[in-house]
């Protein structure tokens, strides 16, 4: 494998295994890299802490060079809308002890989807979300939060990078902040990583500061450029396709930074089986190669 090249996807992280489960998935996809949810992402039944087999997740991961590990917040945390109060004041309790989970099982980025600001406006979004981190943050933490960078859809905030850099720009312990740079979002959303990545990475910098790029979610679209939509494809099957996602995956300006895909499951002729891309799609990353037979070999592994 290249120097520091982080390929990952997001790998499920539950029932007796837990972490060493997630590391085990990782690995069988040739991975060095890879995402999780603590728990399922739909709602907030967590398990304890103690639960997680962390020592035998952190073992494997020795074991196999698996060198970087991220945690995805669930997306129904909502810190941009408060309209709730009681609701409002969950979000911020779960993301908390998001935090503690994430810094227990030794995540160093927490992936977070900024939120819906549902007819309250952006402004009033914005001002939500930074009030929400300012009161969850804790400057002990290791683990920084990973703002998103969003596609525009709905009342989503987090659609340009001004909108990312205002919500820091607001919060007090900014270096507990970084940001996910998404590239079916940036694409959704209207920034041209197709055909000028360097241009939207030098607007980000000059924006936010390419220091506080720490993941890239790395994803094809299903969708036309700045269609504001947000659905996933597999490496090399979407609008942005496979040479511009390839020549981000290996970006030098990103090596230290884990890629991570969170691309479609193939659903096979019952209608029932899924077969995962992620293997493929890492065999054609490490060698530049697109793979003219790739749904085939998906389906027939």
């Amino acid at each position: 494998m290249e120097n520091n090249f982080l390929i990952g996807s997001h790998v499920s992280m539950s029932g007796s295994k837990m972490l060493l489960g997630a590391a085990e998935e990782a690995n069988s996809y040739d991975e060095n890299a890879f995402m999780v949810y603590t728990g399922a992402p739909q709602n907030t039944v967590r398990k304890g802490i103690d639960k997680f087999r962390i020592e035998d997740g952190h073992k494997y991961m020795h074991d196999h060079d698996i060198q970087s590990l991220v945690v995805h917040a669930p997306y129904i945390i909502n810190l941009a809308n408060n309209k709730k109060i009681a609701s409002y004041n969950f979000a911020i309790k779960f993301l908390h002890d998001e935090i503690v989970r994430a810094d227990a099982i030794g995540a160093k980025q927490i992936v977070l989807h900024p939120g819906s600001h549902v007819g309250l406006g952006e402004d009033k979004g914005i001002e939500n979300i930074a009030k929400g981190l300012n009161e969850v943050i804790d400057a002990n933490q290791t683990a920084q939060i990973a703002l998103e960078t969003m596609a525009g859809k709905g009342t989503e905030v987090g659609r340009s990078f001004e909108q990312i850099a205002s919500i820091m720009d607001k919060v007090e312990l900014n270096d507990k902040l970084s940001v996910t740079f998404d590239t079916c979002h940036t694409n959704d959303a209207g920034y041209d990583v197709k055909n000028n990545f360097d241009d939207v990475l030098n607007e980000f910098d000059k924006i936010i500061g390419l220091p506080k790029l720490k993941v890239v979610h790395l994803n094809d679209s299903k969708n036309p450029f700045a269609s504001h939509k947000d659905r996933h494809e597999i490496i090399g099957l979407g609008t942005i396709g496979f040479d511009s996602l390839d020549y981000i995956a290996h970006h030098e300006s990103l090596v230290d930074v884990p890629k991570i895909m969170e691309t479609p499951m193939v659903k096979l002729e019952d209608g029932k089986t899924k077969k995962s891309p992620h293997y493929f799609e890492v065999q054609m990353l490490k060698t530049h190669q697109f793979n003219p037979n790739l749904l085939a070999d998906i389906k027939n592994q």
